[in-house]
């Protein structure tokens, strides 16, 4: 859901408007839906831009065509280092907040792995561990193309935060395409989840398990998250997955 709390002023940059956020309303949302909204966090401009660099193969180290692996419908392709300056720089400043809620939320499930407060560090821990492929991507939707369920694991390290930016103007670009997710609690059926969301908003959501308060103390509910059909028009998105992958 969106909040006024959570806005950013238009007339910053994305990256460095994150400290300007109400990161108290973000990790309470996130604790207790396991996502949150941050809307209009890229101007429509700075979307445009971003969704343009799709055609230029050079940025990319990997095309998927999902329907030939079993994925769904569309395609996306993974940046390879260096990546763009605009999207590496979201992704290291996004990742010093989103840290510290990473550490408690492995605290709360009692979980050894820490993370480091700068991204640099982690990411090196990814690739002394054979992780040293980006994960940084653009998904490509046309009608009738759709993302099946999934989790973003690639590897033993795995930041349990990730986000997704919405590039396309709903309504108006294409039609459909909600994202989706599902919420599975031990020994319960499967909760769906929508969050809509607008030209330029960016959603951060939880890779795999979010921590719950229970009577026991804290269990795990597992997420996985996806796309329904796009019905009509062309979607982009941009995904922003934080550790490396093998």
């Amino acid at each position: 859901m969106k909040d006024s709390s959570a806005v950013t002023p238009a007339y910053e940059t994305p990256s460095r408007c994150l400290g300007r956020l109400n990161w108290g309303f973000i990790e309470q949302s996130l604790n207790t839906q396991g996502f949150v909204v941050l809307p209009d966090l890229i101007p429509p401009a700075q979307a445009r831009m971003m969704a343009g660099l799709y055609s230029d193969d050079t940025l990319f180290r990997a095309r998927i065509n999902m329907e030939s692996h079993g994925f769904g419908r569309g395609e996306y392709k993974y940046f390879r280092y260096p990546i763009p300056p605009e999207i590496q720089d979201l992704r290291t400043r996004l990742y010093r907040y989103l840290a510290p809620i990473a550490n408690r939320w492995h605290a709360a499930m009692g979980l050894p792995a820490r993370f480091p407060l700068e991204h640099t560090e982690f990411i090196q821990r990814c690739h002394d561990a054979g992780q040293m492929r980006p994960t940084p991507l653009l998904l490509n939707y046309g009608s009738d193309d759709y993302n099946c369920l999934h989790q973003d694991l690639y590897g033993e390290h795995v930041f349990p935060l990730q986000a997704t930016i919405l590039l396309s103007q709903p309504g108006e670009d294409f039609e459909g395409g909600e994202f989706v997710m599902t919420k599975q609690m031990p020994r319960r059926q499967s909760q769906a989840l929508v969050a809509p969301l607008g030209f330029g908003d960016t959603i951060v959501f939880a890779v795999n398990f979010l921590p719950v308060p229970g009577k026991r103390g804290v269990t795990r509910a597992a997420l996985r998250h996806g796309v329904s059909r796009v019905t009509a028009g062309h979607r982009q998105t941009l995904g922003i997955i934080f550790h490396d992958a093998r």
